[in-house]
C-alpha cells in the first residue's frame, strides 16, 4: 500500500512539508505562552471542536490524578445509564464496609451504614463535592463490587484510547501508584463525556453547591462562576499528587478543555486554571473552513464496485487560529491507498492533516461519502485496467 497525499486548497491554504507527530511536539514559541504557564509542570489546552492543541507541556507524562479519577467513575455511570443498565432514580444502600472505610475520609457526603441513596444524589455528590464515600458507594452498589467497577473504568479507558492511564480505585485515593493518567488522556476522557453525554453533563456538572441530608457544601471548581462559559469539571489533590484540575468552558460555539497538574498549591492551580482558559479564548479566533458534509478530497479504491470515493469529516471544520498573526492554514489528505473495499460510511479510511503556523500539526479522521462493496470479478478487471492509466 502506498501512502497517498493530496493537498487541499481553500483560501490561505498551501502545500505542506512532512510534519512531526503532534504527540512529539511541545508548544511552538512563536505563539505567546499563557500567563502562569511557568507555574504549571503539566498542562494541556485543547479546542475539542477541532481537536487542536493550543498549549501543551508534558502532556504525555504520567501523574497521579487524585480526585480527577472520579471523572472516569462518572463517565462509566453515564455509559451505564445510556445503556439502561443503571437508572438515576435507583436507590443504593450504603454497606457497612463502605461506611467504615470512607467515613469522613477526605471529601465526603457523610454517608453512614444502611443509608439509602439514589444514583442521582451519589453522582451529584461526586461531581459537585468530590465525595469519596459517594464514589465507593456507587461503585459497590452499581458495580456489585469496587473491583468490578474499577474493571469497568479500565475497560472504558481502553475503548477511549487512554493508553497511558490506569485506575486502581473509584475515587483516586492514594493507592501506591496503581492509578495514573496523562493530561492528554484526561482531555480525551473529558471530551468523550461531553460529546457522548451532553444532557447528563449539563445535569450533573457545573453546580456551585450541593445539599444532601441537610448539609450544604460548595464546589471547589476554580473556573465555574469566574470564567464566562465555564461549566466544570473536576479538581484533585493529595499530598503525593499535588494540585490538579480538568476543566472546560464554551463560548461562541467553541469549547476548550484544559488540564493542569502537579501544581504546588491550590491558589497557584486556581490562578493558572483561570489564566489558561481566558488566554485560550482571547489568543485564538475561530475560523470556519468546511461545513458538515463537505467533501475535502477523494481516494482511490481497490477491489470495490467504485473506482474512487469522496472523503468527508465527521462534522464541520472550525479552527482556532492565533489572533496575533495572519497565520497560514495548511490542509493535506493522507491515506494508505488505494483503499481496500469493502467499507462503510462509518469507517475511518484517511486523515486530514491540519497545520497552522506556530502550532503543532494534528490529524482528523476522514470517512467515505458512500459505502463501497467488494467488486465482482468483472468490476475488478475493469478497475485493474483503469489503474494502469492513472
Amino acid at each position: 500500500m502506498k501512502r497517498q497525499m493530496i493537498t487541499v486548497m481553500v483560501g490561505l491554504l498551501f502545500a505542506v512539508t512532512p510534519a512531526q507527530s503532534p504527540r512529539a511536539l511541545e508548544q511552538d514559541r512563536s505563539v505567546p505562552q499563557p500567563p502562569q504557564a511557568q507555574a504549571v509542570p503539566i498542562a494541556l489546552l485543547v479546542d475539542i471542536g477541532s481537536g487542536q492543541v493550543l498549549f501543551q507541556r508534558e502532556a504525555d507524562r504520567r501523574f497521579m490524578p487524585a480526585s480527577i479519577t472520579k471523572v472516569m467513575t462518572t463517565f462509566v455511570a453515564f455509559e451505564l445509564i445510556e445503556q439502561e443498565r443503571l437508572h438515576p432514580e435507583t436507590v443504593l444502600q450504603v454497606s457497612e464496609r463502605t461506611a467504615q472505610d470512607w467515613r469522613r475520609i477526605g471529601s465526603t457526603m457523610f454517608l453512614d451504614t444502611g443509608d439509602r441513596v439514589t444514583v442521582d444524589d451519589l453522582l451529584h455528590g461526586i461531581t459537585t463535592v468530590s465525595a469519596n464515600d459517594g464514589s465507593a458507594a456507587l461503585a459497590e452498589g452499581a458495580g456489585r463490587s469496587v473491583a468490578s467497577w474499577v474493571a469497568l473504568m479500565n475497560g472504558a479507558a481502553v475503548k477511549l484510547g487512554m493508553h497511558d492511564s490506569h485506575f486502581g480505585t473509584p475515587n483516586g485515593w492514594t493507592d501506591g501508584g496503581q492509578t495514573y493518567v496523562t493530561a492528554r488522556d484526561l482531555a480525551t476522557l473529558g471530551t468523550a463525556m461531553i460529546t457522548r453525554h451532553p444532557s447528563k453533563f449539563r445535569h450533573f456538572y457545573g453546580k456551585r453547591e450541593f445539599t444532601y441530608n441537610g448539609i450544604t457544601q460548595s464546589n471547589h471548581d476554580p473556573i465555574t462562576g469566574r470564567v464566562a462559559g465555564a461549566d466544570g469539571i473536576k479538581t484533585g489533590f493529595t499530598n503525593d499528587a499535588g494540585y490538579g484540575f480538568l476543566g472546560t468552558a464554551q463560548r461562541g460555539g467553541r469549547r476548550l478543555m484544559m488540564v493542569v497538574a502537579g501544581v504546588d498549591s491550590a491558589r497557584a492551580r486556581d490562578q493558572a486554571a483561570v489564566s489558561f482558559m481566558e488566554w485560550g479564548f482571547a489568543s485564538f479566533g475561530g475560523r470556519r473552513i468546511f461545513p458538515t458534509g463537505h467533501i475535502v478530497g477523494s481516494a482511490r479504491v481497490q477491489d470495490g464496485n467504485a473506482a474512487d470515493v469522496g472523503l468527508r469529516l465527521g462534522g464541520p471544520l472550525n479552527l482556532s487560529v492565533p489572533q496575533s498573526s495572519q497565520a497560514n492554514v495548511r490542509l493535506r489528505v493522507v491515506y494508505d491507498g488505494p483503499i481496500q473495499a469493502p467499507f462503510t460510511t462509518r469507517d475511518e479510511v484517511a486523515d486530514l492533516e491540519v497545520s497552522i503556523d506556530g502550532m503543532p500539526p494534528y490529524l482528523l479522521p476522514l470517512y467515505p461519502d458512500r459505502a463501497v462493496a467488494r467488486a465482482n470479478p468483472a468490476w475488478r478487471v475493469l478497475n485493474g485496467l483503469a489503474g494502469m492509466f492513472r
